[in-house]
Protein backbone atom coordinates (compact mmCIF):
# COMPACT_ATOMS: atom_id res chain seq x y z
CA UNK A 1 0.00 0.00 0.00
CA UNK A 2 1.27 3.47 -0.82
CA UNK A 3 0.57 6.60 1.22
CA UNK A 4 1.25 10.26 0.54
CA UNK A 5 3.27 12.41 2.89
CA UNK A 6 1.06 15.34 3.94
CA UNK A 7 1.64 18.61 5.78
CA UNK A 8 0.40 18.64 9.40
CA UNK A 9 1.06 22.09 10.84
CA UNK A 10 4.82 22.70 10.64
CA UNK A 11 5.45 18.95 10.39
CA UNK A 12 4.69 16.21 7.90
CA UNK A 13 2.99 12.89 8.34
CA UNK A 14 1.05 10.08 6.76
CA UNK A 15 -2.55 9.03 7.25
CA UNK A 16 -3.09 5.43 8.23
CA UNK A 17 -6.37 3.74 7.29
CA UNK A 18 -8.56 2.64 10.20
CA UNK A 19 -8.27 -1.00 9.11
CA UNK A 20 -4.46 -0.87 9.48
CA UNK A 21 -4.71 0.83 12.90
CA UNK A 22 -7.07 -1.89 14.11
CA UNK A 23 -5.08 -4.76 12.60
CA UNK A 24 -1.85 -3.51 14.20
CA UNK A 25 -3.61 -2.78 17.53
CA UNK A 26 -2.41 0.83 17.52
CA UNK A 27 -3.88 3.03 20.24
CA UNK A 28 -3.07 6.67 21.01
CA UNK A 29 0.72 6.19 20.94
CA UNK A 30 3.15 4.10 18.90
CA UNK A 31 6.86 3.33 19.07
CA UNK A 32 8.87 4.52 16.08
CA UNK A 33 12.23 3.02 15.08
CA UNK A 34 14.43 3.80 12.11
CA UNK A 35 16.14 0.72 10.64
CA UNK A 36 18.44 1.65 7.81
CA UNK A 37 16.24 3.69 5.50
CA UNK A 38 13.00 2.17 6.79
CA UNK A 39 10.57 3.29 9.48
CA UNK A 40 9.15 0.63 11.81
CA UNK A 41 5.93 1.53 13.66
CA UNK A 42 4.75 -0.76 16.45
CA UNK A 43 2.27 -0.56 19.33
CA UNK A 44 3.64 0.79 22.59
CA UNK A 45 4.52 -2.00 25.00
CA UNK A 46 3.54 -1.34 28.57
CA UNK A 47 5.81 -1.97 31.53
CA UNK A 48 5.56 -5.56 32.72
CA UNK A 49 3.49 -6.57 29.70
CA UNK A 50 3.49 -10.35 29.43
CA UNK A 51 4.90 -10.90 32.92
CA UNK A 52 1.79 -12.71 34.18
CA UNK A 53 2.03 -15.30 31.39
CA UNK A 54 5.79 -15.67 31.91
CA UNK A 55 5.37 -16.27 35.64
CA UNK A 56 2.60 -18.81 35.01
CA UNK A 57 4.88 -20.61 32.56
CA UNK A 58 7.72 -20.62 35.08
CA UNK A 59 5.42 -22.03 37.78
CA UNK A 60 4.16 -24.82 35.51
CA UNK A 61 7.80 -25.75 34.73
CA UNK A 62 8.78 -25.57 38.44
CA UNK A 63 11.26 -22.84 37.55
CA UNK A 64 9.98 -20.30 40.08
CA UNK A 65 12.12 -21.02 43.15
CA UNK A 66 14.57 -18.58 44.68
CA UNK A 67 18.16 -19.22 43.66
CA UNK A 68 19.65 -18.23 47.01
CA UNK A 69 17.07 -19.77 49.36
CA UNK A 70 19.46 -22.45 50.70
CA UNK A 71 22.60 -20.33 51.14
CA UNK A 72 22.27 -20.11 54.91
CA UNK A 73 24.08 -17.46 56.88
CA UNK A 74 27.73 -16.49 56.57
CA UNK A 75 30.26 -15.40 59.16
CA UNK A 76 29.68 -11.81 58.05
CA UNK A 77 25.94 -12.22 58.70
CA UNK A 78 26.63 -13.46 62.21
CA UNK A 79 29.33 -10.97 63.25
CA UNK A 80 28.86 -7.78 61.20
CA UNK A 81 25.17 -7.44 60.44
CA UNK A 82 23.23 -5.17 62.80
CA UNK A 83 19.45 -5.18 63.03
Amino acid sequence: MKAKIIRIGNSQGIRLPKSILEECDFDQQVDLEVKGRSLVIRPVRHNREGWEEAFASMASNHDDTLLDSDMGSSRWDETEWRW
